[in-house]
């Protein structure tokens, strides 16, 4: 049911982009309880020209490895899941590949869950 997209600096390994694909599958497996093979995902690399971001917004001191994170998902999650997601996604990113806690950037787009469709143009979360 989420839709990730990570954007995130040119030039990073395919071993360092299967880690953070795994790091947040498995937060948002342990937090929002997503089945592990629910996994749609999207990984855009940016030059330097085109990732344009504040390096000390609100006090936080981002370097050249800051990432996006951007999950579309349903909109049945509690703030305090919001907030165990978040958490637990910077701490695996962190432990594997290694990103900084600071250049972890999260964002939500909540939707309804009858603006879904996983294949044959039916709109599966639909109860009839």
């Amino acid at each position: 049911m989420p839709l990730a997209r990570i954007a995130l600096p040119k030039g990073k390994s395919v071993q360092y982009r299967e880690a953070l694909t795994d790091g947040l599958q498995q937060a948002l497996v342990e937090t929002f309880n997503v089945p592990q093979d629910d996994q749609f995902m999207l990984l855009t690399e940016h030059a330097p020209a085109d990732f344009v971001y504040n390096r000390h917004y609100l006090g936080i001191e981002r370097s050249d490895d800051f990432i996006v994170i951007q999950l579309t998902v349903s909109d049945t999650r509690t703030v305090a899941q919001k907030q165990a997601l978040y958490r637990r996604i910077v701490e695996l990113l962190a432990e594997r590949p290694g990103v900084r806690q600071e250049d972890v950037f999260i964002n939500l787009v909540e939707v309804r869950p009858e603006n879904w469709s996983f294949g044959f143009g039916e709109a599966q979360y639909v109860k009839t």
